[in-house]
């Protein structure tokens, strides 16, 4: 996932002096381990709060908040090139093997978990080691906007569409959409293509040159999510707002200004949706439900994974190893917003629903699509592609959506070829 996810920009890079020691690190001789992340705002506090807790360090450690151009710390080797990158496209990973250098033996396994092994490790060696989880299939919403309408939660797509309409009927806008976050829409798009053809997901997922256009599945898809976005007085402000309105903004319309009733946010949501919440006791969770009775939920996994750049430095993974450490992300687990990979407890009862569902048999988990699609999911491929489609369907009736499919899947050839 290219993420702007990494919702608050604007950090600049950060020291921390955590433990140096001795009289070269006084007089600032030696050279510090950079961290480059995408974090800001409440995350890049979250971690800065697991290196406090690592304790003493026989070397300084320096944070460098990159955001959306984390990429740029493969660029070429310099003093400020980061030693360890936590990248939030895993997906990455292989295509710079090149210039990673492999994680230490002794947690080479870390990275061959279920569904990281396809993206961590290449040719026997790990190169990657999960850090955070993100579960991307999360609806978040508000109980009271449901319960005074009659309405559950749908255990079906045909019940989303039908509960959207009923609560349209009632005046109140269903989807609070943050188009302004490409990954976002993408996330939308996955989920549905998921839950509908993961024949073709997974396809696509694995596939050396990908064409989604070419992809009778991925049509289909595009024409299911097509029918949600299109619905008169399903998005909250209308397709304007939704274009403007970037993650923590859509959180905010729902549980701040309360002015739409759920929202699609993965797991790191959390501390925003409680920090915004008018009401602390009126926060609830379902996970995307299946798009046809009797298939498996889609569950579309994304996280950061820690990585180190070429060359590294014994310093460097120590680092690693430390952040490794089962416990070393008990500050942020408890600051809310993070799952660790293959546990299940220890979180708020929203979160562990889904950490559970995340090692759950009977649920079809794939991890994010845009993350494996190269330079097709990125914002000049799927994220443009899929805010065209929503400018052109936002609110106008389904009558609308199989021209604008067609359009999606001529502007996707272009990027294809």
């Amino acid at each position: 996932m290219p993420t702007s996810r990494r919702a608050f920009l604007g950090a600049s890079a950060v020291l921390l002096a955590t433990g140096c020691s001795g009289t070269a690190d006084v007089l600032g001789l030696r050279r510090p381990v950079r961290i480059a992340v995408s974090w800001s705002g409440q995350e890049l506090r979250a971690f800065h709060s697991v290196l406090d807790g690592l304790g003493r360090l026989d070397y300084p450690v320096e944070v460098v908040p990159l955001g959306d151009d984390i990429s740029t710390a493969f660029g070429p080797r310099s003093a400020r090139r980061p030693d360890l990158v936590m990248l939030p496209q895993p997906g990455l990973v292989p295509s710079h093997q090149k210039d990673l250098e492999s994680m230490p033996d002794d947690l080479a396994e870390r990275g061959r978990a279920r569904l990281w092994d396809e993206l961590l490790v290449v040719d026997g060696t790990t190169y990657g080691l999960p850090f955070k989880t993100a579960h991307k299939s999360a609806v978040w919403y508000r109980p009271s906007v449901l319960k005074k309408a009659g309405l559950e939660p749908p255990t079906q797509w045909s019940e989303w569409l039908a509960m959207n309409r009923v609560l349209s009927d009632e005046g109140i806008r269903p989807l609070a959409l943050a188009a302004g976050d490409g990954w976002v829409l993408t996330d939308f798009l996955e989920n549905v293509l998921l839950g509908s053809s993961p024949s073709t997901y997974r396809a696509l997922a694995t596939a050396a040159h990908p064409r989604p256009s070419e992809q009778p599945g991925f049509a289909a898809a595009l024409r299911l999510l097509g029918t949600m976005w299109s619905a008169p007085g399903a998005l909250a402000g209308g397709v304007e707002r939704s274009l403007v309105q970037q993650f923590p903004d859509a959180i905010v319309e729902v549980f701040g200004h309360r002015r739409a009733a759920m929202v699609l946010a993965s797991d790191f949501a959390e501390p925003v949706v409680r920090s915004f919440a008018a009401d602390p006791d009126d926060i609830g969770i379902f996970t995307f439900p299946p798009i046809s009775p009797g298939a498996a939920p889609p569950v579309v996994v994304g996280g950061d994974v820690m990585v180190l750049p070429k060359p590294t430095s014994d310093d460097a993974r120590d680092l690693v190893r430390r952040l490794a450490a089962p416990a070393a992300v008990d500050p942020w687990i408890a600051e809310g917003g993070f799952l660790a990979d293959g546990v299940t407890s220890g979180y708020s009862p929203e979160l562990t629903r889904l950490a559970q569902q995340l090692v759950a048999p009977g649920a079809s988990l794939q991890f994010d699509l845009s993350d494996r699609l190269g330079r097709l999911g990125d914002i000049n491929g799927l994220w443009r592609v899929l805010t065209d489609f929503l400018v052109r369907i936002g609110g106008r009736g389904s009558d609308v959506v199989p021209e604008a499919v067609d359009d999606a899947l001529a502007e996707l050839k272009k990027v294809e070829s």
